[in-house]
């Protein structure tokens, strides 16, 4: 591939995978709508443009790292989108935006010559920084593995899901789906066991060498519940739109999902209580606040 890639959407996920692609010398061309963003990776020796058109008139290739699937859609196909690049030919979606959305796109840029890959990602902002994602990608497989050596940069774990467009995302969906459960079951345990009067601390330790285990207990618990710190890097807001994605996706395909529905219903509530700004390991107040205890600080 070449070394000189274009990149939008320089938040909490997409600012460190630039980081790190500027650390391997990559020449990046990059968007934001935040100018002072922008500023900020300008100095790292990024080039600007003030627009996704623009970016697309620039290099062959363009990831786009974007919250939610109405601002994939715009970047890619609307006003100054990268459908009216003079240059791109490949669209990389790191986003999660589910499998609908993943078709339509690249239904839409392929219209133009342009080949869309989904390649949404797992890991959060500390695998971000770390450049430990998971990504999943699905596309051509030649013009995929063209790109592998580029996404190891920002991902240790590469896997190629399938040919079709939103094979990808249904991954990222179904993985998240899990995520977005264990964190409010483990909530909903931990709270319980509080109540009754174990240590919190002591009860992560047992469950994560007992069958209880996940991605909660291992790391969310740890780092950021148990400590107060609430800083897991990413917001209930976007947990929900996965898990709704997910849910959609199921209905789409005639399968009743018991769990996944409650699971729905559990972040939506989380999301609407906080405004749609509180992370998505806050979800634990809400337990506390029913139960009338509090999981730590522990130190």
């Amino acid at each position: 591939m070449a070394q000189e890639i274009g990149f939008i959407g320089l938040g909490m996920m997409g600012g460190p995978m630039v980081r790190r692609l500027i650390s391997q010398d990559y020449k990046m061309i990059i968007h934001d709508v935040r100018p002072e963003v922008v500023a900020e990776y300008k100095d790292l020796g990024a080039d600007a443009e003030p627009s996704p058109q623009a970016v697309a008139s620039r290099v062959d290739t363009v990831f786009v790292s974007l919250p939610t699937p109405n601002v994939v859609k715009q970047v890619a196909l609307g006003e100054h989108g990268v459908f009216g690049g003079t240059k791109v030919k490949t669209f990389v979606d790191l986003s999660t935006t589910g499998p609908n959305v993943a078709r339509e796109v690249a239904a839409g840029l392929k219209a133009k010559g342009i080949i869309a890959i989904d390649a949404p990602v797992s890991g959060g902002v500390t695998g971000a920084v770390a450049g430990t994602l998971a990504v999943m990608m699905s596309g051509p497989k030649a013009l995929c593995d063209e790109l592998t050596p580029t996404l190891r940069i920002i991902g240790k774990n590469v896997f190629y899901i399938g040919t079709e467009p939103g094979m990808g995302q249904m991954m990222k969906l179904v993985n998240n789906y899990l995520s977005a459960t264990a964190l409010a079951a483990t909530s909903e345990a931990v709270v319980l066991g509080t109540k009754f009067g174990l240590d919190p601390k002591l009860m992560i330790e047992v469950i994560n060498v007992s069958s209880g285990r996940n991605s909660a207990t291992l790391d969310k618990f740890p780092r950021s519940i148990l400590t107060r710190k609430f800083d897991g890097g990413f917001k209930a807001a976007l947990l929900h739109k996965d898990v709704r994605l997910c849910m959609e996706q199921a209905e789409q395909l005639g399968m009743p999902m018991w769990i996944g529905q409650m699971v729905r219903q559990l972040w939506a509530y989380a999301e609407h209580q906080g405004g749609g700004a509180d992370e998505a390991v806050e979800i634990i107040k809400h337990m506390e606040k029913w139960a009338g205890v509090q999981v730590g600080p522990v130190k």
